[in-house]
């Protein structure tokens, strides 16, 4: 094999061609692609337990759950990321149809301006258990914004998910509470003969009566009060310095590659010569 001061000797105006021409190549490609500015948005997930009645308005266990919700909660939040629908939504906040320059109208644009958005987003869980929603883009306060706009999305959708079930059961006990409503109005029609288990049957029925008063304030306030699914710890801000593409480094890696190749060209070439 031969030496690589003796290579470098004679073959290193090659090798230098080599180099520049990979240099050259690659730099009018890197500084041909526009400019992208990184924005993100940092959330946590709160607990599920403050949709929870039994949390809530139950104080001997209030003390059993943190404010915070669990990996399992911020892992069904980067799940929602997945689907089409929040960069559907944002896309049609924010008109990126014709930021994209798309020249193109109507749902099939929506939904290219949509699929190109998620290219250029990133939803992930940190190694610190925090949600991160990165979004880069050529306009920099536009790139905060849409990171904010995708935040703000999953907040709703889990918000909506969360109220779900208290909705369902709220409406299951005003039917119950109308049901004993009805039955008392029934029994009062009748007052003057009423037996002992009339009477017993009008206490039983009013004190239900009672007690879906109460449950209806107590899970009517939990629907009202939409307890959030997510705590947004740092709002997406403008970036004063591009992130994309990172020139240096590529150029650097360029470099160093084409390098190696020219060097491996080389021994081919000494070796095919010495033959």
């Amino acid at each position: 094999m031969p030496e690589i001061t003796d290579l470098l000797k004679h073959w290193w105006k090659q090798m230098l061609v080599v180099v520049i021409l990979a240099l050259v190549a690659v730099g009018v490609i890197v500084f041909m692609k526009p400019k992208q500015y990184l924005s993100t948005a940092t959330a946590v997930p709160a607990s599920a337990y403050a949709s929870d009645k039994s949390k809530i308005f139950n104080d001997n266990i209030q003390e059993l759950y943190t404010a915070l919700g669990t990996p399992d909660d911020l892992d069904m939040i980067v799940g929602t990321a997945q689907l089409d629908t929040i960069y559907e939504a944002v896309s049609n906040m924010f008109n990126l149809q014709d930021h994209y320059k798309m020249g193109e109208k109507g749902d099939a644009a929506v939904s290219k301006a949509a699929s190109l958005l998620r290219s250029n987003s990133k939803v992930m869980k940190s190694e610190y258990g925090e949600l991160k929603v990165k979004v880069w883009d050529t306009d920099k306060h536009l790139a905060g914004q849409l990171a904010n706009a995708l935040m703000d999305e999953l907040q709703s959708i889990h918000q909506y998910l969360q109220s779900v079930g208290n909705r369902s059961i709220l409406e299951a006990i005003k039917n119950k509470k109308q049901q004993a409503a009805s039955q008392l109005d029934s029994l009062a029609k009748i007052k003057a003969e009423w037996t002992a288990d009339a009477i017993k049957q009008q206490q039983l029925l009013a004190d239900q009566s009672q007690q879906y008063d109460k449950l209806v304030a107590q899970y009517q306030l939990i629907v009202d009060s939409k307890p959030p699914a997510l705590i947004i710890v740092e709002r997406a801000k403008a970036s004063n310095w591009p992130d994309k593409p990172k020139r240096m480094q590529i150029l650097v890696a360029t470099a160093v590659l084409s390098l190696l190749f020219a060097l491996l060209l080389a021994i081919v070439l000494e070796r095919r010569n010495a033959a």
